[in-house]
């Protein structure tokens, strides 16, 4: 006769921060305080972890500034090289936001240790190989334990999902959508500089590409969703964008991977995934607006309004994919980034101006059919045009934090409407519920136009 398991303790707190004190992992803080035992805020407890307390401690006064620090925040100490630190972590909250990154270095040891608890985990990571790995490794335990794992809840990849999915739904029966190309603007009237971290993980990205081609070669085939019409169309490699205004050239970011996953995982629950105890209201939401979602071919670019832009993003992409291919090279890129990038990335990262002064614009231009019989006759060219739009502040330290902080309130508001368990994107964890919460917090969504192509136009 098998032994009763003890019940788990309830949490001290609704949240951790683990790399609290780090370049984002601050503005994560200062988010997360904004929500701290405010009037109907699901958030009542909070923690910082990381290596140093000193650090955190000025992290809480950086955050808190200019109001005195709350009394009621702790500070944890815990590394990610410290399998007992994470697992202490893991029993003393409900959930975990996980900030340390490369998370190709750092992010399994913390997945593994919420994937055994039961504790549930977002994070903020734009690398697919870390993602697809944590779905191959930990899915079936997080299903057993009730630990919800979820990556790519920062810039990486919100805007891209939430935005991807709000253009499908503006085409409304009998009109279906084909393909989505998202061009990414980032606008500054001060010099944009970037996150080291996130130049650190694209090139150990690129440089590691093999192994994440190695992985998907090692996997079962899941079957992809039928798209009406055509195959995605090749494009030049620098397009002009008139409708918008910019050029662009097609970007390898994690947003593609992430949104091709929800779709895939769409397929497999074409209503959405249900909750553990799912209220009626929550039931009927989630079924009507994943029956509005009609998936298509996406492509992501990054745009420019200047030729000049394209042609340094350009110079940037060939650094990376020639220097990646040895151990030299990659330490030159890692050791000289803002020679490598131009300036757009520094080790020392942008200044407290610079984020103030930075946004980014989302465009969606989507291509499709006025009536979903047209898609399916020979030789049949898209005949209707949407573009919509998200716009919102600085990506890195701005909106990554909005992203996650909003995520993780629907986690600790909305618990028992979410799965079980597993390892999932945030666009089939979060849809129903996230674009509302965005678009109060300083991200915005909109139509720009819907127009009727004429027969000749390019499909």
């Amino acid at each position: 006769m098998q032994t009763a398991q003890p019940p788990k303790p309830h949490p001290l707190y609704d949240i951790i921060i683990l790399g609290a004190s780090g370049f984002t992992g601050k503005y994560v803080v200062k988010e997360a305080l904004k929500f701290l035992n405010t009037p109907s805020s699901p958030l009542k407890t909070l923690a910082l972890a990381g290596r140093s307390r000193e650090k955190l401690v000025k992290t809480l006064q950086w955050a808190a500034h200019p109001s005195s620090p709350p009394n009621d925040v702790s500070v944890i100490t815990a590394d990610t090289t410290d399998p007992p630190s994470l697992s202490s972590l893991c029993n003393q909250t409900k959930l975990l936001l996980n900030c340390v990154g490369p998370y190709r270095i750092h992010g399994e040891p913390v997945v593994a240790a919420c994937a055994s608890s039961g504790c549930d985990y977002l994070d903020i990571t734009g690398e697919p190989e870390f993602m697809e790995k944590m779905e191959a490794k930990y899915h079936e335990k997080a299903m057993e334990t009730g630990s919800l794992i979820v990556s790519a809840c920062g810039f990486d990849s919100i805007p891209a999902e939430m935005g991807v999915m709000f253009n499908m739904r503006q085409w409304v029966a009998p009109a279906v959508p084909n393909h989505v190309t998202a061009y990414v603007s980032l606008e500054s009237d001060k010099r944009i500089v970037g996150n080291f971290a996130t130049y650190e993980s694209a090139v150990l990205g690129v440089a590691n590409m093999d192994k994440l081609q190695q992985l998907r070669r090692s996997r079962p085939k899941k079957p992809r969703p039928v798209i009406p019409g055509p195959r995605l169309p090749k494009g030049p490699t620098i397009e002009y964008q008139e409708k918008i205004g910019l050029r662009a050239l097609k970007l390898p970011s994690a947003d593609a991977v992430v949104v091709r996953r929800t779709f895939v995982t769409l397929m497999e629950n074409p209503h959405g995934l249900p909750g553990i105890n799912e209220s009626p209201e929550h039931i009927g939401k989630r079924e009507a607006y994943w029956s509005s979602v009609k998936p298509a071919h996406f492509v992501v670019k990054i745009a420019s309004k200047s030729l000049l832009g394209i042609y340094r993003i350009l110079g940037v992409g060939v650094f990376i994919g020639l220097l990646c291919r040895f151990s030299f090279g990659r330490w030159l890129l890692l050791k000289f980034p803002s020679f490598f990038s131009f300036g757009w990335f520094r080790k020392t990262g942008p200044s407290e101006d610079e984020v103030r002064r930075a946004s980014f614009k989302m465009w969606f231009v989507g291509y499709g059919f006025s009536d979903c019989n047209l898609a399916s006759e020979r030789n049949s060219k898209p005949d209707m045009e949407i573009i919509t739009r998200v716009m919102g502040p600085e990506i890195g330290y701005v909106t990554t934090p909005i992203s996650l902080i909003q995520c993780a309130l629907i986690v600790l508001s909305q618990r028992e409407n979410l799965p079980k368990g597993g390892v999932y994107t945030p666009g089939i964890v979060f849809g129903p519920d996230l674009q509302e919460r965005l678009q109060e917090n300083g991200i915005s969504f909109d139509v720009v136009s819907k127009t009727a192509l004429p027969s000749s136009a390019p499909a």
